[in-house]
């Protein structure tokens, strides 16, 4: 068996995420899932179109990680403060937290926001292109 330093990717996000926050998007997904799933193929179709532009949570962070480390750095280079550059810094350190344990100071705040990841909105997707009993395309 091998012995695991970090997450698996899939599921880091969710590991780190409350308990309470998780079961709320899960109710979330589960309510659409039974809202959509008697609906006509025109209007499953274009649920599907919705879910394939809906942001996850990598997006949202990468966006706004991005954001603060172009912000940061041109007020730092405008304002010639050092101090910029050390949010630029800390903004590249929680991104790489992020990126090898799946935490960050802003997941918390995004999934209390109901930002799902790519699995979560996937399994959404799967259960209206496999489940529903109907021809979809």
């Amino acid at each position: 068996m091998r012995m695991r330093i970090l997450p698996p990717t899939a599921q880091r996000v969710k590991i780190y995420t409350s308990r309470k926050c998780n079961e709320r998007i899960r109710q979330r997904t589960e309510d659409n899932i039974n809202y959509y799933k008697h609906k006509g193929r025109k209007v499953i179709n274009s649920r599907i179109e919705q879910l394939d532009e809906e942001w996850d949570i990598e997006r949202v962070l990468e966006t706004n990680a991005a954001t603060l480390i172009i912000a940061s750095s041109i007020l730092g280079l405008a304002t010639k403060k050092k101090c910029w550059f050390m949010v630029t810094g800390a903004v590249g350190g929680f991104l790489l937290q992020h990126a090898l344990q799946g935490w960050c100071p802003p997941v918390p705040i995004f999934r209390s926001l109901g930002i799902r990841t790519a699995d979560e909105i996937g399994e959404e997707k799967f259960y209206y292109k496999n489940k529903c009993n109907r021809f979809l395309f």
